[in-house]
């Protein structure tokens, strides 16, 4: 009796894990993009801004996202870092704007605002990771964008 209820609980872990590796093959990574950045307001010390993100759903399922870290860095210098944790939908095969916003200091962007002035645009780097709710099951993937923000024509990707 002993050993039969053993086998049973093996092949259930084993059926569970299986599962699980499955599920992770049928997932398919978020695909997220940096979009725009839009300055909201300046003053003395600083400002605050906008950054948008693209996040698109390549699988045949909605994605609930429950939580989007991000590190922006502007040229060489960290613009902002934080955590976005208000919930949003990417249905399946589609894409869903997301607004961060971030504030900063002038001192921590000096570098860059200098290459802006000189050459007219600064490249940029978007990284974090996004947690998302799946019917497969919870998954936090990482993403990274770049490109390049030119102060006369917004950003574009690179």
């Amino acid at each position: 009796m002993r050993r039969s209820k053993f086998a049973v609980a093996m092949f259930a872990l084993v059926a569970l894990s299986a599962c699980a590796s499955l599920g992770r093959g049928i997932f398919q990574e978020p695909v997220v993009n940096f979009k725009d950045l839009r300055v909201r307001g300046l003053g003395l010390s600083g400002g605050s801004l906008d950054v948008y993100l693209n996040v698109y759903n390549p699988n045949q399922f909605r994605l609930d996202a429950t939580r989007l870290t991000y590190k922006l860095l502007v040229g060489e210098s960290e613009l902002g870092m934080g955590a976005l944790d208000s919930r949003f939908t990417v249905q399946r095969g589609d894409s869903t704007e997301v607004r961060i916003p971030v504030d900063f200091t002038y001192a921590g962007i000096g570098s860059a605002a200098r290459q802006m002035m000189q050459s007219g645009s600064v490249p940029y780097t978007v990284t974090g990771d996004v947690t998302v709710a799946t019917p497969l099951g919870n998954f936090t993937r990482p993403y990274t964008g770049h490109g390049r923000f030119s102060a006369f024509g917004g950003a574009s990707r690179q």
